[in-house]
């Protein structure tokens, strides 16, 4: 019988700020998380994620390389960060050259099972729940659907 490869969820690597809280089982490598952060269950973030103060970060939310959040951000349940456009017209795999960076200003709460692709959003934003981002979020306000527009004025 043959046996498959078993890897552990795991913290390692990480560069914390005081006070914060981290439920396990979680999979933390190599990125680095500010103060007074809270980061729940079922989470994922990848070598070189950078995440600022005050952050909540719920449960099964999965945060890949070369995202950058600020301060004062919520990322709710089952949110996903994608890194691969799959430029090439498949999986990228491991050319990180192909890669794209997000960043996410302050002040910005994201949705339940919403999807980031590679962009830049602006502070003080909303996403809203089961969106998908394609495009840069320049201004303040809410958005919501698929792809994401812009609903309402803050």
């Amino acid at each position: 019988m043959n046996q498959p490869k078993i890897y552990e969820s795991q913290i390692r690597d990480v560069d914390f700020g005081v006070h914060v809280t981290v439920i396990k089982p979680v999979n933390l490598y190599e990125c680095q998380i500010g103060d007074n952060c809270f980061i729940g269950p079922f989470v994922e973030i990848q070598k070189n994620v950078s995440i600022g103060d005050n952050c909540k970060i719920q449960s099964h939310a999965f945060i890949c390389e070369f995202v950058t959040i600020g301060s004062n951000c919520f990322i709710s349940h089952g949110a996903k960060f994608i890194n691969d456009t799959f430029s090439i017209g498949a999986p990228a795999g491991g050319k990180k050259e192909l890669w794209a960076k997000t960043s996410i200003g302050n002040h910005v709460s994201i949705g339940t099972n919403a999807t980031i692709l590679p962009v830049t959003i602006a502070d003080h934003v909303v996403i809203g729940a089961g969106s998908v981002v394609t495009k840069d979020i320049t201004q303040p306000g809410i958005y919501a659907g698929n792809p994401a527009r812009k609903i309402k004025d803050i």
